[in-house]
């Protein structure tokens, strides 16, 4: 009889899991808290939630008269949205392809260009998920490190690509970090024999977008989620938009049912709401402006300016070890208070923490707490 391990891929059992951010009940009961209590600044989700017509909508699909479509398959195609979200966003229908959220968007497009032992690109630090799943498709990760503003360093990606780096994934603005990517970084990149990929999962916040480079570069995607602007993280549902045969290739290798009926309801419901969640944006900017303001009153705290919904700061000490030490000491103290952030125990960010951007009341409670343990 053969071992387990005999049967599985060994890139596999290798690899390091991803670390997901702990869901809020199961870490209440952890920390011996009513889930009430606890304070979600971790993941970059929407504290002011769904819109009412997106609730509306998903309360409306227990009603008899609705509730027979979660009895039967989504439409494949997804045609409701991807008609809502051409006219919101001025792309033809048949250039945008829906998702479980953009990261199964993350997926497909690395099934489609990467082979085992391929080349992507990355340009840390970034967004894990893309160095993670290169790794499941057996493909090797060139890194490119950013400056030290985080800003991109676009001739050693020249030189990448030339190395044969085929894919490479863009944050706009770039997370963890919450800089901006220039517009001629961009049309610089397209140049290159590669695709390039800009997540604009946080495109809502900064008001810049590179979509209208769509259909004039073949090798751009655009990627945007509804879990951050709309709220709807829990309901995992986003899109891509890019050149018309790319697309076509996409929806090959996609599942088929692959974004659920309470998702494509809630989805429609909020760009029905626009308006009502832009000024819910409008909100966190502004709570965001004031939180640069206030943490770098905070001794040993340098915030890094931001363009999306959280803010990455810079913890200050003696000596590396040292910063990393008092971060890791800040995200713990915060924790035990009920307070969730995020901190990144891996060289490029081991001295710096992240806070979402919360409610004004949420916010104050953060400050209040940090200047009791910094002070």
């Amino acid at each position: 009889m053969p071992t387990l391990n005999e049967l599985l891929r060994p890139d596999i059992t290798a690899l390091h899991a991803y670390t997901p951010v702990i869901p809020i009940e199961i870490l209440a009961e952890r920390l011996g808290l009513p889930p009430e209590r606890i304070i979600k600044l971790d993941a970059n989700e929407n504290p002011y939630g769904p819109s009412p017509r997106a609730l509306a909508a998903l309360a409306a699909l227990g009603s008899p008269a609705e509730g027979q479509r979660s009895a039967i398959y989504p439409d494949p195609e997804h045609n409701r949205l991807r008609a809502r979200i051409s006219t919101h966003i001025g792309q033809p229908i048949n250039r945008i392809v829906c998702g479980a959220g953009s990261d199964e968007l993350i997926d497909l497009l690395m099934r489609l260009t990467l082979t085992p032992g391929s080349t992507m690109i990355d340009c840390p630090p970034t967004f894990g998920m893309y160095a993670f799943n290169a790794g499941l498709h057996s493909a090797n990760v060139l890194e490119v490190p950013r400056d030290e503003q985080f800003n991109i360093d676009i001739e050693a990606i020249a030189e990448a690509a030339e190395r044969g780096g085929r894919l490479l994934f863009l944050p706009a603005p770039n997370n963890p970090t919450g800089n901006l990517l220039k517009r001629s970084d961009i049309e610089r990149l397209l140049e290159l024999p590669m695709l390039l990929v800009v997540d604009e999962a946080y495109a809502e916040f900064a008001g810049i977008s590179a979509l209208d480079l769509v259909g004039s570069a073949p090798n751009l995607v655009i990627l945007r989620t509804f879990s951050k602007w709309a709220g709807l993280a829990g309901l995992r549902v986003g899109y891509g938009v890019m050149d018309e045969e790319l697309a076509t290739q996409l929806w090959k290798i996609k599942q088929p049912y692959n974004v659920n009926v309470a998702a494509l309801t809630a989805a429609e419901a909020s760009l029905d709401d626009a308006d009502w969640l832009m000024a819910n944006v409008a909100r966190l900017n502004a709570e965001r402006d004031r939180l640069l303001i206030e943490l770098a009153k905070l001794p040993g705290l340098s915030p890094c300016p931001s363009a999306a919904n959280f803010i990455l700061c810079r913890v200050n000490a003696q000596d590396s070890a040292s910063a990393a030490a008092k971060a890791s000491s800040i995200r713990d103290e915060l924790r035990k208070r009920g307070i969730l952030i995020r901190y990144y125990p891996k060289p490029d960010l081991r001295e710096y923490v992240r806070f979402s951007v919360g409610t004004p009341e949420q916010n104050e409670i953060v400050l209040a707490n940090l200047r009791e343990i910094l002070t």
